[in-house]
């Protein structure tokens, strides 16, 4: 435990997304010898592989600078056992399934209103052992929120949110990676948000490129799309994104290539 400028004691706890501000935020704090006492990263299991070597390259940095590695937290069945196995157990979600031919397990395709990946791979694991060291080790989170995303601050005093008090903007945030070598494989020189490549909330523009420049995502992306269509039909569960299944976009991505091209 690290003891600040005050009289009290506090464990310092870091949450790091990966992406470019809570990157930033690590990489400042380590700079400006700011206490750490730990590392969060909640693992999705469906990162892009260059998230991963940026991981893996913090955590060598974290381990050289501070003696501690990055701790890594992740659900017990992951992305796809929530997908497609979950068991439902409410008696009235059983039975509206029943009524609509639904199969008793599995969630589905996330969407906007039920963002159930973020849920239980993200929020859900950070919050409870942050939860469980404030209880006991009276810890503070430092979370890396930029200075022009303030709305996503919490009136909370356990929280700390360093970005929006230097008032580094998202902008600012990689460009801060950039300078100390950390360029994320290039992921943000092709997509504006380095998240989960399997999304259905990525825009069509990403999606677009996942076709080009990870093809092998792609081919994943399009099966299980076409599993979650055979199992939950042609509704919101089953459905990728509105209007469109993976080998819709195929097609179109397709033929605007082929349109280019003439």
């Amino acid at each position: 435990m690290t003891k600040t400028s005050g009289n009290e004691n506090f464990y310092h706890a870091v949450s790091l997304s990966g992406g470019k501000d809570s990157s930033a935020l690590l990489l400042l704090m380590m700079e400006k010898e700011m206490p750490i006492d730990c590392v969060l990263y909640a693992d999705t299991g469906m990162e892009f592989p260059e998230m991963e070597a940026h991981i893996a390259k913090l955590d060598d940095l974290l381990y050289r600078e501070r003696g501690i590695h990055i701790i890594t937290l992740r659900h017990p069945h992951g992305f796809e056992w929530l997908m497609f196995d979950q068991p439902k157990q409410r008696p009235d979600c059983l039975e509206r399934r029943a009524r609509m031919g639904i199969p008793p397990q599995g969630n589905g395709w996330p969407g906007a209103k039920v963002r159930w990946c973020t849920g239980e791979l993200k929020t859900r694991l950070i919050r409870k052992e942050v939860n469980r060291l404030k209880r006991e080790k009276n810890a503070l989170h430092y979370i890396g929120i930029a200075a022009d995303e303030t709305q996503r601050c919490k009136d909370d005093t356990s929280h700390r949110y360093p970005l929006v008090e230097w008032g580094i903007t998202e902008t600012q945030a990689l460009q801060v990676c950039y300078n100390r070598g950390f360029d994320f494989g290039g992921l943000y020189e092709i997509y504006h948000r380095a998240s989960c490549w399997c999304c259905p909330l990525n825009s069509m523009d990403n999606l677009r490129k996942i076709r080009i420049h990870h093809p092998e995502l792609w081919a994943r992306l399009r099966d299980m799309d076409n599993r979650a269509r055979a199992i939950f039909g042609p509704g919101p569960l089953g459905q990728f994104k509105k209007d469109w299944s993976v080998e819709r976009l195929e097609e179109r991505f397709a033929r605007e290539e082929k349109k280019g091209k003439t």
